[in-house]
């Protein structure tokens, strides 16, 4: 296991912490692939019943990595949709696991850090954390997510949230269904942990993971076919001319002039 990606496992619950505290937990082709096989594995293990996927340092996930944003720049159209699909396999695997996923969220989930937030099945924030989809603001377009999304919370409120490219409180997230709860600081992990032990000593194990595979099933035809659609939207967008500029900005930290 890439020492980006921590794993461990206590009383029945399988720990998947982001470990990259020095980029604020930016997503990396590195970084998906560690939480890949973290997923898997855990997703394997029979003394597992439940996930938390928590983070190390301030951020929870900020987006994509400064020095990932710069190489897409030089990839081809059959890169952008190998790299997009990569991405896509690791929010499908969290999505549709037979296993209950929980989100500890002590700081900002940004961009793709929101979309690991949407693709869990439940989420613990503190107060102060703020999250959006900020890919419209750089030129990207949040296409993988816009499904997951619009099946979690509906049309309307993705649509709300993707095109303001609008960062939300917590507060605001937990209206819009987008998290479970709000937190205070000092009392997250005892909240986390309180709610993963209820399910585990209430709820049985397969019931769970049959009720979710059922839940999943519901829409699996139409998801899976918006989901190819939305790894070539994003590869197509990456390189427009708008998402070049948007990227450039970002990097030379300027606002793009639209």
């Amino acid at each position: 296991m890439t020492h980006a990606v921590l794993t461990r496992v206590e009383n029945r619950i399988g720990f998947i912490k982001l470990n990259r505290p020095e980029k604020r937990n930016a997503l990396s082709p590195e970084l998906i692939s560690g939480l890949h096989q973290a997923f898997v594995e855990m997703e394997q293990r029979e003394d597992v019943k439940v996930i938390i996927l928590e983070a190390v340092g301030k951020a929870f996930c900020a987006g994509a990595d400064l020095a990932y944003l710069q190489d897409l720049q030089n990839y081809s159209y059959v890169k952008n949709l190998e790299d997009s699909n990569h991405l896509k396999e690791l929010l499908t695997l969290i999505y549709t696991m037979p296993k209950v996923v929980i989100a500890n969220i002590q700081g900002h989930a940004l961009a793709g850090g929101c979309g690991l937030v949407t693709v869990c099945d439940f989420a613990f924030s503190v107060p102060n954390a703020l999250f959006g989809y900020t890919e419209v603001r750089i030129g990207f377009v949040p296409a993988l997510v816009s499904v997951f999304l619009a099946e979690q919370i509906g049309m309307a409120k993705t649509q709300e949230l993707l095109l303001s490219g609008e960062l939300i409180s917590a507060a605001k997230a937990a209206e819009l269904g987008l998290i479970t709860e709000v937190c205070h600081d000092e009392f997250l992990q005892k909240g986390v942990m309180d709610f993963a032990n209820k399910l585990i000593d209430q709820n049985s194990g397969f019931s769970m993971a049959a009720t979710k595979t059922l839940l999943r099933s519901i829409n699996r035809d139409k998801r899976e076919k918006a989901l190819l659609t939305a790894s070539e939207v994003n590869a197509k967008a990456r390189s427009h001319e708008d998402c070049i500029k948007g990227i450039s900005s970002f990097l030379n930290k300027n606002n793009p002039d639209w």
